[in-house]
């Protein structure tokens, strides 16, 4: 590296009030070697994998509550919402992981080193909530799925995934690697899972086709745009924007400008191929509902044990419902990993408070398991449908506070230096971020009054 690279590597970190700090996820920094030279193909194969796991977040079991009320209320209209949700994520992911490897911060500490402590305590709090609505999703998903397959009551399945962070716990002392390749397995059993469902379900594809077409509906029927927000928030999640700009800096990549540059790419190609995918599994789910529900009259359905007894009776085999049970299971357990990784970097980036592991998890676990129990033990079993979306609208109006500041940095030059987005990209995401904030005080608007 030259002195004029040097001098404007240093240039770039000279916006931020304070300096950067220890790096988040200290035992797995830098721990995966990207090799130098090398085909294309090669270093794609050594980036490949912070992609997926941001990917997970887009695919949880709040993204199934909403996406069967949405294909069952609505047939496939709420297939352009999925859409457009998705084309949102993978712009502002592609901006997390620019943050993380042009700057060496995660987005929280991104927001910990440029604003006051008031402002950064209070963006703290807000995504701790997001990241306890989104565990509470987790929960209720992996527990219907353990009653589904195994009968046990939904109590007892909210309680035994409290245990999970053992295996968090023994995957991270194995290495950052062992939990991409892990994260990635359930990912090939939930796609496998719904390519038969989709082919036992024979949706009509010129329907398909015409429902990723965005209409004026969506906005003027406030119960449309209720599912449709519920979507936003299941789809472009808050701590995922937190979590890829930190697992990102796993990659030990070439520190010169033109080193980072194509980190850059490889970081943005690894994670728009992964939410390709996710957009598969959004849009299969939706599909499924309005082929198997809507069209059979059973625009009721909302609750996940609802949709696992009627597919078997609708599409005429068993393995229709234990398909869904097994790909329910995969992706609560695949949201586990993530969120325990999440909580830690927020935690860390934001406060600067270093807990152990198990220690984050029990805590984050404790605050979603208290809200589960309670409304399960109050208003039974058939409330957690209710509970899974209205978990997903909190995500969506946390999202603006998470989506602001990330974009914020990224249109920055004295904070970005040769690293800053492209206009044509800061321009969209402006819009994005606009759009996202007018929609939730549209929400907020129609709900109280």
């Amino acid at each position: 590296m030259n002195a004029s690279e040097e001098s404007r590597l240093a240039a770039a970190g000279s916006g931020w009030r304070k300096g950067g700090g220890p790096p988040s996820l200290p035992e797995v920094h830098k721990s995966m070697k990207v090799p130098l030279k090398g085909s294309f193909f090669r270093k794609m194969l050594a980036f490949a994998g912070p992609g997926y796991l941001v990917a997970v977040g887009y695919m949880d079991p709040g993204n199934w509550a909403s996406d069967l009320a949405g294909g069952a209320m609505f047939n496939y209209s709420l297939l352009s919402v999925i859409m457009i949700s998705n084309l949102m994520a993978i712009l502002l992911q592609s901006l997390s992981a620019r943050l993380g490897i042009a700057t060496g911060r995660d987005l929280a500490q991104a927001c910990r080193d440029h604003y006051s402590k008031p402002v950064s305590i209070g963006l703290w709090i807000l995504c701790e909530l997001a990241i306890a609505a989104c565990d509470l999703a987790e929960i209720i998903g992996s527990a219907i799925a353990l009653q589904l397959l195994f009968g046990l009551p939904l109590l007892a399945g909210v309680l035994i995934t409290s245990v999970d962070v053992l295996l968090v716990l023994l995957l991270q002392n194995k290495g950052f690697r062992h939990i991409e390749i892990l994260v990635i397995s359930f990912i090939a059993v939930i796609i496998m899972c719904f390519g038969v469902e989709l082919f036992l379900s024979k949706p009509e594809m010129g329907a398909v086709m015409a429902g990723f077409v965005p209409t004026a509906d969506i906005v003027q029927n406030p119960e449309m745009l209720y599912i449709a927000l519920a979507m936003l928030g299941a789809t472009v999640m808050p701590h995922n924007l937190y979590l890829h700009s930190s697992i990102v800096q796993t990659r030990r990549y070439d520190e010169s400008i033109a080193g980072k540059k194509s980190a850059i790419r490889f970081a943005t190609a690894d994670s728009t191929v992964a939410l390709t995918i996710a957009l598969f599994v959004n849009a299969a789910i939706l599909i499924l509902a309005a082929s198997a529900f809507y069209s059979t009259g059973h625009t009721e359905v909302a609750e996940i044990q609802d949709a696992y007894q009627l597919l078997t009776p609708l599409l005429g085999t068993g393995a229709a419902s234990v398909l869904f049970a097994v790909a329910l299971l995969a992706s609560g357990q695949n949201s586990t990993l993530t969120g325990t990784l999440a909580g830690q970097i927020v935690m860390e980036g934001f406060m600067n408070i270093r807990l152990k592991p198990w220690i984050r998890r029990l805590i984050t676990r404790l605050i979603a398991i208290v809200p589960a129990v309670i409304v399960i033990g109050i208003y039974g079993e058939g409330s957690t449908g209710q509970l899974l979306i209205f978990s997903q609208v909190i995500l969506s109006l946390q999202l603006s506070f998470a989506v602001f500041p990330l974009v914020k940095f990224t249109s920055d030059p004295v904070k970005m230096g040769p690293f800053i987005a492209p206009r044509w990209v800061r321009i969209l995401a402006w819009i994005v971020a606009a759009v996202i904030a007018a929609l939730n005080i549209y929400l907020l608007y129609g709900t109280f009054f």
